[in-house]
């Protein structure tokens, strides 16, 4: 049983490798609830089982560059937590994003089993989110600009403010993105009004990504909201 517990815990260090690129003992530990002793044991164990982790001196563990593993497989209620989240992002407003989940969900389906695949086609049939019925699509900026945040890419946008409805054009650097029932937002410095502003991606007429980078943001999604709190209740006492 203790064997049994260890590779399945070898596996999903394995895989966590896979998916991050750098990890250190500590993270490992507190996910698997072992003591760090334990992860060094277990790092050592897929070394000399021949996994190529390169270890970087007070950073952590990395897989080598270049160095794959066979397709995950999935269990069935893993399956069926994709295709939920499948339904789901249908229902998305921007088009962009419903490409890439289902060009990559896809990818997902190819490596079930038979019978799995039939189940899950199943369960999609038999659910539904209950909001965007008429499935309107109002924005198709999604993906580019997720690559323009991972890439610190400054981009120029065609603007229509929400107050009358006037077009500016302007320089962003992107910076995160937030998602409300109704539509995506952008978190962007915007160089016009040399501040954070939040851009609706369905008033953004106009994309383009510049082939300029810009130097990556000290600001945090914590401290943005705490600056636009405190902006907030600042205008409440001063109209009063």
């Amino acid at each position: 049983m203790q064997d049994t517990k260890r590779l399945s815990r070898l596996t999903a260090i394995l895989l966590q490798l896979q998916t991050k690129r750098i990890l250190n003992a500590s993270e490992l530990s507190e996910k698997f609830l072992v003591s760090k002793r334990t992860i060094y044991r277990d790092i050592k164990a897929l070394e000399e089982a021949g996994v190529p982790i390169f270890t970087e001196e007070g950073k952590g563990y990395s897989l080598v560059e270049g160095y794959t593993i066979p397709p995950v497989m999935f269990t069935e209620s893993e399956a069926n937590a994709l295709i939920t989240a499948e339904q789901l992002i249908l229902k998305n407003k921007d088009s962009s994003f419903i490409k890439e989940y289902t060009e990559a969900i896809n990818k997902v389906k190819s490596v079930l089993k038979n019978h799995t695949k039939d189940k899950v086609n199943l369960l999609s049939n038999r659910i539904q989110f209950r909001y965007n019925l008429e499935n309107d699509k109002t924005s198709n900026y999604l993906s580019t600009l997720q690559l323009a945040i991972t890439n610190n890419f400054l981009c120029k946008i065609e603007y229509s403010t929400l107050e009358n409805n006037e077009v500016t054009n302007r320089k962003i650097e992107p910076f995160a993105l937030y998602s409300t029932q109704e539509n995506w937002l952008l978190i962007a410095f915007c160089r016009l009004r040399n501040e954070f502003r939040a851009f609706r991606l369905d008033k953004i007429q106009n994309l383009e990504v510049l082939n300029e980078k810009f130097e990556p943001h000290k600001m945090t999604l914590q401290k943005y909201f705490e600056e636009c709190r405190k902006k907030y209740f600042e205008s409440l006492a001063n109209s009063n």
